[in-house]
């Protein structure tokens, strides 16, 4: 099994780490740095085993047969990832194709 971001995806990690420094949700941007990490190794680690469920159709602009999961970095904040699974050579193959916070989605779940 791997776990596969298309390229928006690893652009909005790679920009997310100066956005929550910038507006305050870390005193340090090692901090910040340290949060989009551990997130992105939950998601690399966890998403083949995490329950899922068919997204919504609000997310078919982002593929089409897509399934979510969820996962919580704090009391406050919970990522929602969408992804495809692709059979490759006998291999899962798991394409995150959008992610997203509650702060962001929620009124579309």
């Amino acid at each position: 099994m791997s776990v596969i971001f298309i390229p928006k995806v690893q652009e909005y990690l790679d920009e997310l780490v100066p956005i929550l420094y910038e507006n305050g949700y870390f005193v340090f941007e090692s901090a910040a740095h340290n949060y989009v990490e551990s997130l992105i190794d939950d998601i690399m680690a966890d998403l083949p085993t995490r329950q899922h469920r068919p997204a919504p159709p609000h997310f078919d602009k982002y593929g089409k047969g897509m399934y979510y999961t969820f996962f919580r970095k704090n009391k406050r904040t919970t990522w929602y990832v969408f992804f495809t699974k692709y059979l490759n050579n006998g291999e899962t193959i798991y394409l995150v194709r959008y992610i997203a916070n509650n702060h962001v989605i929620a009124q579309f779940l």
